[in-house]
């Protein structure tokens, strides 16, 4: 599918497709440029290192990594940080991994409350709420790291196709180390191929109408089988309340 290129293109695009491919170079221009300068985004992308391994995978998977963090928006007030809670999801919208209270280690608050993350809090808040007005949301945010080894392909959506069960997401990428595949995958409520899109520049991004359509993310595999390998992305689901 073709990528947008301006805020007006992304608005018409959310409303019309359910979904958006922003490239990197785009959203750039969409952002403070505090966000994007490089010691900032630098300490953004580095948090991803280090993070625990995710000790919810049904199947029994050690290839995901992540942390997790809360978030609450009223009308005409900032966005605001919730006390730490669990990750839930019905067997509805994940028949994987779904069904119980995940605790995930929260995203550190030096990284939540840094100018990157802080714009794209602001930069999403504001480009959803052109579909809905001014309205209360909770908001959740993930970062995941997804490895490959010789062993076995990283999944980043286990689940497979799928609706996380909230208004709207966006999937930002990070960073891409040593990897092949990780085409993102759009299709309709019944079931049709709407597009494809692989995000493999720093801040390309997807943003999905959840309501609207399924998404999914192909296999991640190394290119150099004796290389670290692995797909980092934040994630920040809307859900009005």
């Amino acid at each position: 599918m073709d990528p947008v290129g301006t805020r007006s293109e992304l608005g018409l695009n959310l409303a019309a497709e359910g979904f958006a491919f922003l490239p990197g170079v785009a959203l750039d221009r969409m952002l403070p440029a505090e966000a994007i300068a490089p010691a900032a985004w630098e300490a953004f992308a580095s948090s991803w290192d280090a993070m625990p391994i995710d000790q919810y995978m049904a199947d029994g998977g050690r290839y995901r990594r992540r942390r997790f963090g809360v978030f609450t928006a009223v009308p005409d007030q900032p966005i605001r940080r919730a006390a730490h809670q669990p990750h839930f999801q019905t067997r509805e919208y994940n028949a994987l991994n779904g069904g119980v209270e995940r605790w995930f280690e929260p995203i550190p608050d030096i990284i939540a409350n840094g100018d990157t993350f802080q714009a794209l809090l602001g930069f999403t808040r504001s480009l959803f709420e052109e579909r809905t007005g001014s309205i209360a949301w909770h908001i959740e945010a993930h970062q995941f790291r997804i490895e490959a080894n010789p062993d076995g392909a990283g999944l980043p959506t286990p689940e497979g196709m799928h609706r996380d069960g909230v208004d709207f997401v966006l999937v930002l990428m990070v960073r891409r180390e040593n990897i092949e595949q990780g085409t993102t995958t759009i299709h309709d409520l019944h079931g049709n191929d709407l597009g494809s899109f692989t995000l493999t520049a720093a801040r390309d991004a997807a943003l999905v109408d959840d309501q609207r359509v399924f998404h999914g993310v192909t296999p991640v595999i190394p290119l150099d089988p004796a290389r670290a390998a692995f797909r980092d992305v934040l994630v920040l689901t809307y859900r009005r309340v």
